[in-house]
């Protein structure tokens, strides 16, 4: 395996399907939560993550979703990569795990 996409149902509790809906005005059952993104390291010089980014767009497409995602901000190279996509920034959130509190920034795809 090179690697992993999902494109997941909001659920209640993610601050990104809130805050896209807040923005947008749209329910649920237009949002698509894009989730586990992960490259092999040996298949990341080869496009694997923009690939896979290219295939749940054109998934969301099909079934007129508009993709969301959060990405903690310690994940610079993913967040290069929703920019340069033309992901568009649309507020931040902010997760505890393990009792430590962490940013993570929220995109929505390009129109």
């Amino acid at each position: 395996m090179v690697g992993h996409i999902a494109v997941n149902s909001p659920q209640p509790e993610e601050e990104v399907a809130r805050l896209w809906r807040e923005t947008s005005g749209d329910d649920d059952s237009h949002i698509g939560v894009l989730a586990r993104l992960f490259v092999a390291r040996e298949a990341r010089k080869a496009s694997v993550g923009k690939l896979l980014m290219e295939a749940a767009t054109a998934f969301a497409r099909e079934r007129h979703l508009r993709l969301v995602l959060e990405v903690l901000t310690k994940d610079a190279a993913a967040i290069r990569l929703y920019e340069r996509l033309g992901w568009q920034r649309i507020g931040e959130a902010v997760h505890t795990f393990g009792g430590k509190q962490v940013d993570a920034v929220c995109f929505v795809a390009p129109a």
